[in-house]
């Protein structure tokens, strides 16, 4: 029998031709050639996300699934098959993409969702999900504010307790710390599969198998894998997750939530009035069944059209290939970070898969004081806690600066970045 093949590398992206696609990145700013790298904040936009937006808006406009007119047929149409595209590009079913303004507004429908089903609310099937007094809920020492205080917000109201697996050193995620705390009383796992201050890639594989042994439902966020790897949301186990399209070259206002059918279905609704019902009395209503459940009033329809444009570009690009440009951006700025004297990484984990974004301390600088420096070379960054108060704790810091990256990013961006950085601590007197 022959051996099989060699998996083939994808073809390297032309950065550098790719970023004549996003109008904004010919700007000058503050009189030089704009590099960004404040994609995990948020990203540009291609011409081809624009356009899809301002087309609908000025040749279908009209609200989806009401009315039996013309342009709310085209609209609805429209509107659909975006959920179509989008929901392929991350594994799932059309029916299994609910449209939300977003991660964080994602995050809230389901946590509120199992405080409904708590309260008795809902389908029969809908008591699976309700947390009693000491139940728990486990979320990692690495979440966003978005993944962390929704699910505090639950414990306080149903009374479960909120507990937390911690990260090593370098960031990674302690799996013995999480065998020992994923137990009988768990019942829902809610973490991260790209932190967006240490930009590791987190086992999910180990941490749905421990979810499940305990019975809990998993809630991954995937706003910082959506847009850098090949995503398959259902081949990865989880009962949920969320996304954000303005982080992954779409608008703003739109994300989505991903659920295996059988959990939609039992969940029941967090937002009501039009347009998720069957039919209402002055007593009471019923629903319908997802993604319709969960999307009540006026939907982000320009929006979500602008994200299915988003997900074909992403396409066209091929994810493998993406994953990888993205890579050699990362390991050339790791490497040169490391040779900046008084610069410490944070998730500096040996070998640990990544993308390409890295968050750091400049020794005797304020996070602001060299995003301003950089800023004044034209070279974009995050700066601050980055929502992520509790992991810059655990690292001793307040505040962190943060270079992340997109398809658009060049090698020049990141060797400019880096020789700016170089002169950050002579400038500010704080070391050569």
């Amino acid at each position: 029998m022959s051996s099989p093949a060699p998996a083939l590398s994808p073809a390297p992206l032309d950065a550098a031709a790719i970023r004549t696609d996003f109008p904004l990145l010919g700007e000058r700013v503050n009189g030089q050639r704009l590099v960004y790298l404040d994609s995990g904040a948020t990203s540009q936009k291609p011409q081809a996300v624009i356009d899809a937006e301002v087309d609908f808006l000025t040749r279908t406009n009209s609200a989806v699934h009401r009315g039996a007119h013309t342009l709310a047929a085209e609209a609805t149409e429209l509107f659909e098959d975006a959920r179509a595209t989008v929901a392929g590009f991350v594994g799932a079913q059309p029916e299994q993409l609910v449209w939300t303004s977003g991660a964080t507004a994602g995050l809230n429908l389901v946590a509120y969702a199992i405080g409904n089903a708590s309260l008795g609310r809902g389908a029969p099937d809908s008591a699976r999900f309700a947390l009693r007094p000491g139940d728990e809920i486990v979320v990692t020492e690495a979440e966003h504010h978005a993944n962390l205080i929704p699910w505090q917000e639950l414990a306080a109201r149903t009374g479960a307790v909120l507990r937390h697996i911690p990260v090593h050193d370098d960031g990674s995620v302690d799996l013995n710390a999480a065998a020992a705390v994923i137990g009988e009383r768990t019942r829902i796992v809610a973490f991260t599969h790209v932190s967006n201050v240490l930009g590791i890639v987190n086992p999910v594989d180990q941490l749905v198998d421990l979810a499940r042994s305990a019975g809990a439902v998993t809630v991954l966020d995937a706003c910082q894998s959506a847009p850098h790897l090949p995503l398959d949301l259902p081949a990865l186990g989880v009962d949920l997750a969320v996304f954000s399209g303005h982080k992954m070259l779409g608008p703003y206002g739109v994300g989505g939530l991903y659920g295996r059918s059988d959990v939609l279905e039992a969940l029941p609704p967090f937002l009501t009035g039009g347009s998720m019902i069957t039919t209402v009395t002055l007593d009471e209503a019923s629903y319908l069944p997802p993604p319709q459940r969960f999307e009540a009033g006026t939907q982000p329809v320009s929006q979500a059209i602008g994200l299915a444009a988003a997900v074909r570009y992403l396409d066209g690009l091929g994810m493998p290939a993406v994953h990888a440009h993205e890579k050699a951006l990362e390991a050339r700025m790791a490497e040169g970070l490391r040779a900046i004297p008084g610069v410490r990484l944070l998730g500096d984990a040996a070998g640990a898969e990544r993308v390409g974004l890295w968050a750091f301390d400049v020794e005797g600088v304020h996070a602001h004081d060299v995003g301003q420096f950089l800023d004044a070379r034209g070279v974009a960054v995050r700066v601050g806690h980055h929502c992520a108060q509790p992991l810059h704790r655990r690292f001793g810091l307040t505040a962190s600066v943060r270079a992340s990256t997109s398809v658009y990013n060049t090698t020049d961006d990141v060797d400019v970045f880096l020789d700016a950085l170089s002169g950050v601590r002579a400038f500010f007197g704080a070391g050569a």
